[in-house]
């Protein structure tokens, strides 16, 4: 079976290389900190951003949602955020959608990484770098509207309803 009478070719990354992001959403400013390397994720990178969460509020009480990673529940980030006096809450198992951090990911993966190529691991790593450092500044309003706290709730008995 012939799909085109012409071999059109598509340029793609060469390679796998890692990036990962470490991101806080304040829910009342949309003001987004991150914490980015080029590793893996330990509970020591999770103490290390939470260090760094401390340091940009220092006189603030700061609560952190987080997923139910193994490494963000252990003992050293457990003592660490006594500690620096942040409260963790765990979110259900299977619930993204009930982080607002899940959809700065998705806006992210839209803007920089849907439908563009960068030939070096370094021209990715920077584009995410600085989509990082500018997003407060060039996101604002698009943030206040995709990270509002509005949330669809549901009754246990209309879910299942809409379920059957």
């Amino acid at each position: 079976m012939v799909w085109c009478k012409v071999r059109i070719f598509f340029l793609i990354s060469a390679g796998r290389n890692r990036i990962n992001v470490l991101g806080a959403v304040d829910a009342i400013s949309k003001q987004v900190a991150t914490y980015i390397n080029t590793t893996y994720i330990t509970s020591q990178t999770i103490v290390d951003f939470l260090i760094q969460l401390k340091l940009r509020n220092v006189d603030l009480p700061i609560v952190l949602v987080m997923d139910n990673a193994k490494y963000q529940h252990c003992q050293l980030v457990v003592d660490k955020d006594e500690s620096l006096n942040i409260k963790l809450l765990s979110m259900p198992p299977y619930s993204p959608n009930l982080n607002i951090i899940e959809r700065l990911w998705k806006f992210t993966k839209k803007k920089i990484l849907y439908a563009k190529y960068y030939d070096t691991p370094t021209k990715s790593h920077h584009a995410i770098n600085e989509f990082f450092l500018k997003l407060n500044l060039k996101y604002q309003t698009e943030l206040e509207s995709l990270l509002s706290l509005k949330f669809q709730i549901w009754k246990t008995e209309n879910a299942q309803n809409l379920a059957a």
